[in-house]
């Protein structure tokens, strides 16, 4: 059974990302983070397999969320979802350890699913 995490601030998003989630992974469990802090309690408590992560949070900002990730759990899959399509945000997330960059503007399920596919545990 796979974990996600959704690190996500707009309460929309989040609840509407993990509803597509849960009705095409039925036996994904997700849990959600609204902020950094919360994202960090949650990888110690949850230990997902794959993290949904938006770059600009309130505390610390996804890019920095990801490096601590990786330096502590490399084997977590972080995929960075933004509004923010831009050079420089998709190079930070790359350095941060990223293991995949998607614009919201461009989120299609279907890619979701193969992406998600393709890193199941």
């Amino acid at each position: 059974m796979q974990k996600t995490l959704l690190v996500e601030d707009s309460k929309t998003f989040r609840q509407t990302f993990k509803a597509a989630l849960c009705r095409r992974f039925t036996t994904m469990l997700v849990e959600e983070a609204a902020d950094g802090t919360q994202a960090i309690e949650k990888i110690s408590s949850f230990q997902p397999d794959l993290v949904f992560m938006d770059i600009r949070l309130p505390g610390k900002s996804g890019i920095e969320i990801t490096e601590m990730i990786k330096a502590c759990h490399p084997e977590i899959r972080v995929i960075i979802l933004t509004e923010y399509d831009l050079p420089e945000y998709r190079t930070a997330a790359q350095e941060s350890g990223a293991d995949d960059f998607i614009p919201k503007g461009s989120l299609n399920l279907s890619d979701i699913e193969e992406m998600i596919m393709r890193i199941k545990p």
